[in-house]
């Protein structure tokens, strides 16, 4: 994830190399190419190994579900950031993994990773970067500091706002959004105001690509295929004071548990989580 998740601009792949050197120089054996519960049964690690940490996140995009929302020109922004960041998509064809960016590029939603995906829009030629976010300035979830390099940068802001649908041209591409005003009523279960819509508010913008940023669910291969692991109403591993699941010997966290959050805390978790193992494998 940190390898095609964040951009080089925040945070230079000269630095992750040296971090990863570091990890195998310890003794840390990284197996690439390999997907558990495909390509090899979570059982035969439980065969191999006294205990196993599952770290899989939250690799699985939310969409607004709204008519047009699969036209050509709109990206996930886990696939826009993995083609930019991964994939090369920015030097093709020399790299054969286009993509297309127009004048003029929306992203929906508030967080670090629409702030990510804004930013790479305009270093790939946008001429115009938008972000639209259903709340008012003051609820965006992303850091202030992101807020701020976003607008230094020249992305602009349409707050309190909501796309309703997309429309295309004759090729099938987005080439339009129809969005609705919205207030703020009365404050929601995560404690800020809840977006209302306003009616009759509609308005409609030429686009030419969208992305798709308002949050991942966790990744549901390994909940999904594991028999006997107890995961909660979003999909995501339950897991006790230990990081332990419910399967002994099998531990997890950072997003797989908590649903998508920060890189920090998710080294957070693996640090506290292989304490854990550590007491476990020592007196079982």
């Amino acid at each position: 994830m940190l390898v095609y998740g964040i951009p080089e601009f925040r945070l230079p792949k000269e630095i992750l190399d040296k971090e990863i050197e570091y990890i195998e120089k310890l003794g840390v054996k990284i197996k690439c190419d390999i997907v558990v519960g495909q390509t090899i049964p979570f059982s035969e690690l439980q065969k191999e190994f006294d205990a196993i940490f599952i770290g899989t996140g939250a690799g699985l995009p939310r969409w607004l579900n709204i008519p047009g929302e699969n036209l050509a020109g709109i990206y996930s922004a886990n696939e826009f950031l993995t083609r930019v960041n991964l994939m090369k998509a920015y030097m093709f064809p020399e790299y054969d993994t286009p993509i297309r960016i127009g004048k003029r590029v929306i992203t929906v939603g508030g967080g670090n990773v629409a702030m990510d995906c804004a930013r790479t829009a305009l270093r790939l030629g946008a001429q115009e970067s938008f972000i639209i976010y259903r709340r008012s300035e003051g609820e965006l979830p992303a850091r202030r500091e992101e807020v701020e390099h976003a607008k230094e940068e020249g992305v602009k802001f349409l707050f309190l706002a909501c796309p309703t649908r997309f429309f295309e041209d004759e090729k099938g591409n987005v080439r339009g959004m129809e969005y609705i005003q919205m207030k703020l009523g009365e404050p929601d279960e995560t404690g800020r105001r809840k977006p209302i819509t306003i009616p009759n508010s509609e308005s409609v913008m030429q686009v030419d690509t969208v992305i798709i940023a308002i949050g991942q669910n966790p990744n549901p291969l390994i909940p999904l295929t594991v028999k006997g692991l107890k995961v909660g109403k979003k999909g995501n591993i339950l897991v006790d004071e230990n990081y332990q699941t419910s399967i002994e010997g099998v531990f997890a966290g950072g997003d797989i548990t908590t649903g998508a959050a920060t890189v920090i805390l998710a080294m957070g978790a693996g640090k506290k989580a292989a304490e854990s193992i550590d007491r476990y494998l020592k007196t079982k």
